[in-house]
């Protein structure tokens, strides 16, 4: 879980993440050393608050989680066309899988949704959509 997020989004599950000072400084390459510490499975997911309001770290981290082959999904509140446009974004989406993008609506809150929380979310392949269209997950 990241710590810090602007969006503010009404219904959130983790409003406890939000202050941008809150939480606690964190070794990024001890955070990678806990993820690939964890036998059971081959893949991470990034949230918390939003991990692009923590970009140079977020790079970090997933640089060297593909270093080791991890299956990475992300969690933001920002819109995949806006973070395609800024190139620290863009590097930072290279190293990506899957994007849940778009920020909680919980008037389009539904129990039933896959891996997201509202409708107007949606569930990215970031390496097809970054060679052109954006490829969803439905």
């Amino acid at each position: 879980f990241f710590q810090g997020c602007k969006w503010n989004c009404k219904g959130c599950h983790n409003p406890g993440t939000h202050d941008m000072m809150g939480g606690m400084e964190a070794d990024t390459d001890e955070i990678v050393a806990v993820c690939l510490q964890q036998k059971l499975q081959n893949g991470v997911t990034l949230s918390g608050a939003d991990p692009f309001f923590q970009p140079e770290a977020l790079l970090d981290i997933v640089k060297k989680l593909k270093e080791h082959d991890i299956n990475i999904w992300c969690y933001t509140g920002f819109l995949f066309e806006n973070l395609i446009k800024n190139d620290l974004y863009k590097e930072i989406l290279q190293y990506i899988d899957v994007l849940v993008d778009g920020q909680f609506e919980l008037q389009h809150r539904k129990l039933s949704c896959l891996f997201k929380g509202s409708t107007n979310q949606r569930l990215i392949d970031v390496h097809k959509s970054i060679e052109g269209n954006i490829t969803l997950y439905e």
